[in-house]
């Protein structure tokens, strides 16, 4: 075939690596940014913070975010390998806790775990070395919680032969576990941790039988607010199954909670909202705002003839990153205040008051793409004196309403939880009842819709709900 020569015209798009760096930067929030600068500034030595700025002060004291919840529990027990030699808490093989052997030097955190606490327990009674070897399996298999969610066959089995105990042994290790502190733990059901909690405290009265009746036999029963059944299966009135439920109330079904090292989580607020002259303003949190500067005497080395490619390449690169920097925290400042100047009346009356608003309307009006207000929507965060919240908040899907308008999500969201915080618990409201009276209001919403929200909202069916 006869070579020819051929000439094509067409269009591509080529990101640029300062183009992949701004988007990449737009996305990270203000912890990620800080991280991402710190390396950077390892790499370039023309990079450099400005006079006065110390590391600490690059990564200022976050402010805890008001929305954002962190809960840590643990709903899995931690898997127990096999010991080889027999090791209790801080001991060694079959040795109590008051041997000298071994070294069990150690540094008390401030707050001692469950394990420690039992370990200290454990380390103060009179049982045999065995039998404590035995009770120190049992407490590694327990869950943050306090409770031991593996059967005591599985336990058994890791027991080493030469150990001869069954699940006999067992059983027996586990009675002296549960009369540990805090009353509850080493239970293997929520039944059975109430059920020790009643004992606890004697069942001399009736009021405490019957509680623990129902703890051991019907609890689901008094779960679901089923108290028709829970009469007829009781024999009890009604004032007596209201005294053993406001016993069983009162009891903690997760004693080991108060042990739980928890993560609390933080956030810069990359913004703040205050009333001036009664306009809602955004401004830039200085704090949060990386101040970059470029090193003279590297610039001028760099300038010159005997400065390399290299260091002129760290150059460009340095001045690219603080362009970058000042841009990301421009386009913030302007989504947060058309988000402001859009929901002003969600910061005078809450969250009743929001109004519907979608990424593309923000998109329109800066005349940004929609995938750039998505990018500097998350993980970015504004501080209002309603709270801290992630500017992603405050967007929402729409409700319509009889007169034409739209009603947010969110504002239905805020009158579903403000319905059932006054609602009559003899007779609380169901999905079908705040249908009716939000429609009463003139906002249109389905029953199922009614459900979703107030599931999303972690509030318990109508049923879960009542009292007597």
């Amino acid at each position: 075939m006869k070579p020819t020569l051929q000439f094509r015209l067409s269009q591509h798009l080529t990101l640029t690596p300062q183009l992949q760096q701004s988007i990449k930067l737009l996305q990270l929030s203000t912890v990620e940014l800080n991280q991402e600068i710190e390396r950077l500034l390892m790499e370039n030595p023309i990079l450099e913070r400005e006079d006065g700025e110390t590391e600490a002060a690059a990564a200022p004291p976050p402010a805890q975010a008001g929305e954002a919840n962190a809960q840590a529990p643990a709903d899995t027990a931690p898997q127990t390998e096999p010991r080889d030699d027999w090791d209790i808490g801080q001991g060694a093989a079959w040795r109590g806790p008051d041997d000298d052997e071994g070294d069990r030097t150690f540094v008390a955190p401030d707050q001692p775990s469950l394990r420690d606490h039992l370990y200290t327990q454990l380390s103060l009674t009179n049982l045999d070395h065995r039998d404590r070897a035995l009770i120190g399996m049992l407490v590694d298999a327990l869950d943050e919680d306090g409770y031991l969610t593996q059967s005591l066959e599985d336990v058994a089995a890791m027991l080493p032969q030469e150990a001869e105990a069954g699940v006999e042994d067992l059983a027996i290790a586990l009675r002296h576990l549960q009369n540990f502190e805090p009353t509850g733990v080493g239970a293997r059901s929520p039944s059975e941790c109430l059920a020790l909690q009643i004992r606890a405290g004697g069942t001399d009265a009736p009021v405490r039988r019957l509680a623990l009746a129902i703890c051991e036999q019907h609890l689901e029963l008094l779960a679901s607010r089923d108290y028709a059944r829970l009469k007829a299966a009781t024999g009890a009135s009604e004032d007596e199954l209201r005294a053993a439920q406001r016993l069983i109330l009162s009891l903690n079904p997760r004693p080991g909670a108060a042990f739980a090292s928890v993560e609390t989580r933080y956030v810069v607020p990359d913004v703040i909202v205050r009333k001036v002259r009664n306009v809602w303003r955004a401004s830039l949190n200085s704090d949060a705002l990386p101040k970059l500067r470029v090193n003279r005497l590297y610039a001028e080395l760099a300038g010159s003839r005997s400065g390399g490619k290299a260091l002129a390449s760290q150059l460009q690169e340095a001045r690219w990153l603080i362009k970058n920097v000042q841009q990301r925290f421009d386009t913030i400042l302007r989504v947060s205040q058309a988000i402001v100047d859009r929901q002003r009346h969600f910061f005078e009356h809450g969250e009743v008051a929001m109004r519907p608003l979608v990424l593309r309307e923000i998109a329109e009006t800066l005349g940004l793409h929609e995938s750039t207000i998505s990018r500097v929507t998350t993980q970015k965060y504004m501080a209002t004196p309603r709270g801290s919240y992630e500017l992603k908040y405050f967007f929402g899907s729409h409700v319509a309403t009889e007169t034409g308008g739209a009603a947010s999500s969110t504002a239905i969201r805020a009158l579903i939880r403000q319905l059932v915080a006054a609602e009559d618990t003899r007779a609380p409201l169901s999905d079908a009842k705040i249908s009716q009276i939000l429609g009463q209001q003139g906002i249109v919403v389905a029953r199922r819709t009614i459900a979703k929200y107030r599931e999303s909202l972690q509030i318990p069916p109508v049923n879960q709900r009542k009292c007597l």
